[in-house]
């Protein structure tokens, strides 16, 4: 069973999933943009026989608190601060960690400065590799050194209808993405307005401090060498898989797994995700 929480961390109100046996290992689900912890609704019953599991909805996402850009620093290291402070309210000292997307570098803030806490890693297209970004990117890197307010305004179109319904569906076998969670994901855009796209826009700027971070996340790899597996939709334009192989340079714990699906691989693969990750974390025999 499922259940749907809230709790105060840091003034705000963050809403997440639960299920489990809180004996069990913890895991904490980090999902990306412009999604929320709804992106791990097929998964979730496939780990709570096995762990604890714990999917947030980040400050600005989904049903959590969504306080003024101008009165809140909508960047990735404030965000893994954030969940940092409610890993320790809910009590989990110890956890394995889901990332994808928006997640990697939030999670891999946080086990860089918290190493002791992290029992494993699951990256489901999270990049902390320059070369598992996409074409796309060399557009972003303009922005980042040359910003303007117009070329602000282009993102806009990161978070428009088309784009949200492409990121879902491009690189998969037509028919096997429901329109659940990319129409969730629209929902939430279009209901948060202004406000919305606000905080979006800060964070599409501070990803330049993601890839200049890159270099301490491999570190904290090739230091501590946590149980990894890379399981990538292989056909995601943002997020390509070389990115995935490159995890086996600093870790050598590291397995990779690549899945004939895009960006959002759990919404076509979550059953084959979540084998592998019993596979690879839980004891044999």
């Amino acid at each position: 069973m499922i259940k749907y929480r809230t709790t105060t961390v840091d003034d705000l109100q963050l809403f997440y999933r639960e299920a489990g046996d809180p004996t069990k290992p913890a895991f904490l689900l980090l999902h990306g943009f412009p999604s929320a912890s709804h992106m791990f609704r097929d998964l979730i019953p496939l780990l709570a026989p096995h762990f604890h599991v714990i999917a947030p909805d980040y400050p600005g996402f989904g049903q959590s608190s969504a306080p003024d850009h101008t009165e809140f620093a909508y960047t990735f290291a404030h965000l893994a601060e954030i969940m940092t402070d409610f890993t320790a309210q809910l009590g989990l000292n110890r956890f394995y960690l889901y990332v994808f997307d928006y997640g990697a570098p939030i999670g891999f803030y946080l086990a860089s400065a918290h190493p002791e806490k992290i029992l494993g890693i699951v990256s489901q297209n999270g990049n902390v590799y320059r070369e598992g970004l996409g074409k796309k990117w060399a557009a972003r890197q303009d922005f980042w050194e040359h910003p303007t307010e117009e070329k602000r305004n282009r993102y806009r179109q990161a978070f428009a209808p088309e784009t949200i319904r492409g990121q879902y569906l491009f690189g998969t076998v037509p028919g096997r993405v429901a329109p659940d969670g990319y129409q969730a994901d629209i929902a939430y855009a279009l209901a948060g307005g202004e406000a919305y796209a606000q905080r979006q826009l800060d964070l599409i700027f501070d990803y330049q401090n993601n890839l200049k971070a890159y270099p301490r996340f491999q570190q904290y790899l090739r230091d501590h060498q946590p149980p990894l597996l890379a399981v990538w939709g292989k056909n995601d334009p943002s997020f390509i898989y070389p990115g995935a192989l490159a995890f086996k340079r600093d870790d050598p714990k590291a397995e990779v797994d690549l899945l004939d699906s895009g960006h959002f691989a759990l919404e076509s693969h979550a059953r084959v995700i979540g084998q592998l990750i019993l596979d690879y974390f839980l004891p044999r025999g």
